[in-house]
């Protein structure tokens, strides 16, 4: 019985058919890095200040410099520096230049504090969600309502993209879900207030995971098994390229509604190659469409160049179908060997998805320049991918993934005793638990399309992938602030005033086609694919 794997034997596992689609999805793949931590940017929180009527007319009339003006007349040092105004009027003309309030304390009491009933005056030459609608102090919180909206969208967007991945196939998922994030990308960056940019970023959510993970299960259809693992980490490593890209078009636009259509637009162009990308024969063959399978195979033997194979009309599935398979969550579940590592790789996803986006948001925790912090973070990830490819043959999947585990965990602990006055070993440290969880994330990914069946591949990528992660995005994301992001500014706030002169065989108790295909799918894999909970 002729299969998919070998017609690609025959055609080429990885020829010009299969680099230039593998070219196409990885842009996808880089496109959807400023959706996943694009907030480090987007929602930056600089230094800022009451605004005080009257500060600015005193400061020139006075000659002060930017540090004598925020000692004179900002309180602090502390968080009522940046919440809290003195309740003066600056604009009394008994003020003098120096330490003016000093006139105004009696029996050496202290001044009254008040709220920003002015607004904010912020210490960046750019823009932020945070700057522009005021996000600071008792409306922090609404920068995690911001990346919690999209993570909703990830959690709920889950089950209804993989099932149309695999219910309608992978390229009608791999349109609709590319054309719709676009579409929100750019209304998100032209949102006239906060309820609307909180609507656009949860739908962008809803879709735009599932847009990457549907060109990862594409284009892991797409090649031989001897290349299988090799496309399906370099797909990943192409997210790493949208995040040193990022850091540079941030530090380009600094103003973030720039920044946001600099990111979404250029995917529109995209869906027009997109387009000329055929769907997935192994899903045909899966859903009984024979026909157009077999003509997509003939499609890829010329453009490498070589000829079908004379049976090539005798192609199916590596398990005998009779009927078309339809998805089902259950599915995920039927067997205890899918329940086993469905259940076990959520959990790993989870893990995962804590520890990697909490380490994103702590970049500029340190204290030190955002933008280069953010590309360092970014570059150890391009080692993780190669270390990968060259231990996953020869140690398996097991001892790769705990050692990660363990590297990224300890380097986590580690980052808890280190003093804010080593900003350089922060981030030392921090990059190596970065590298760790980063081999954690691909290796999880690599083995989601080895271990199940075809027509429920992208169901179960969605599931274990947006489900966990998530709930594990969300964690990161609150992780961000709780780790003191603040207390840099705090600590050069104090310092300026000091210089003042004065970041398997799968068993199965059923029968009929859906058990015959749990068990076919994965014994065909099976034979040049490992678990990854053995070793080689």
């Amino acid at each position: 019985m002729l299969t998919v794997d070998d017609v690609l034997e025959q055609v080429g596992e990885f020829g010009w058919f299969q680099k230039q689609t593998f070219l196409i999805l990885c842009l996808l793949s880089a496109a959807f890095a400023p959706i996943y931590v694009g907030i480090v940017f987007l929602a930056f929180t600089p230094d800022h200040r009451c605004r005080s009527p009257g500060v600015a007319e005193l400061s020139r009339r006075c000659g002060w410099s930017l540090a004598e003006e925020l000692n004179y007349t900002v309180p602090g040092p502390g968080p009522e520096s940046q919440c809290l105004r003195y309740e003066v009027d600056w604009n009394q003309s008994t003020l003098g230049c120096l330490d003016p309030l000093a006139s105004l304390a009696t029996n050496g009491s202290p001044l009254p504090l008040g709220p920003c009933e002015q607004g904010w005056v912020y210490d960046t030459p750019g823009s932020s969600i945070v700057t522009e609608f005021n996000l600071v102090c008792d409306d922090s919180w609404k920068v995690d309502l911001f990346q919690s909206c999209v993570n909703l969208g990830f959690f709920l967007g889950s089950l209804g993209v993989g099932y149309i991945a695999d219910r309608f196939g992978r390229k009608v998922c791999l349109l609709a879900t590319t054309l719709t994030c676009a579409s929100l990308g750019v209304l998100t960056a032209v949102a006239p207030d906060y309820t609307s940019l909180l609507i656009f970023r949860l739908l962008q959510g809803l879709v735009s995971k599932g847009s990457w993970t549907a060109g990862y299960t594409l284009i892991t259809e797409f090649v031989g098994l001897g290349y299988r693992r090799t496309v399906a980490i370099l797909y990943q490593m192409a997210f790493t390229v949208g995040l040193v890209l990022l850091s540079g078009l941030a530090y380009i636009l600094p103003h973030w509604r720039w920044l946001q259509l600099a990111v979404s637009l250029p995917i529109f162009l995209l869906l027009f190659r997109f387009w000329f990308v055929p769907e997935s024969p192994r899903w045909l063959l899966s859903q009984k469409r024979n026909t157009e399978a077999i003509k997509i195979m003939d499609h890829i033997a010329q453009k490498n160049g070589k000829l079908p194979p004379a049976d090539l009309k005798m192609l199916s599935l590596e398990e005998d179908v009779t009927e078309k398979l339809s998805p089902s969550f259950i599915d995920l579940f039927r067997t205890p060997n899918l329940r086993k590592y469905t259940f076990i790789l959520m959990y790993l996803w989870f893990t995962s998805s804590v520890v990697y986006q909490g380490l994103i948001m702590h970049v500029g925790a340190t204290g030190g320049n955002l933008y280069l912090d953010f590309l360092y973070s970014a570059l150890v990830e391009f080692p993780a991918g190669f270390i990968i490819l060259v231990t996953i043959d020869r140690f398996g999947r097991r001892y790769p993934l705990a050692t990660s585990n363990l590297a990224a965990g300890l380097a986590c602990f580690l980052m808890i005793f280190i003093p804010h006055d080593l900003p350089w070993l922060n981030i030392m440290v921090a990059c190596v638990g970065r590298m760790g969880i980063t081999i954690v994330f691909q290796m999880v990914c690599l083995v989601n399309a080895e271990l199940f069946p075809t027509f429920i591949r992208g169901l179960g990528a969605g599931c274990r992938g947006n489900d966990a992660a998530s709930s594990g995005d969300q964690g990161g994301h609150f992780a961000r602030d709780h780790r003191g992001c603040r207390e840099p500014a705090e600590e050069s706030k104090t310092q300026r005033k000091q210089d003042l002169p004065s970041g398997s065989n799968i068993r199965t108790q059923h029968t009929g086609s859906r058990e015959r295909c749990f068990a076919g799918d994965r014994a065909a894999e099976v034979k040049t694919e490992f678990s990854p909970f053995q070793k080689p």
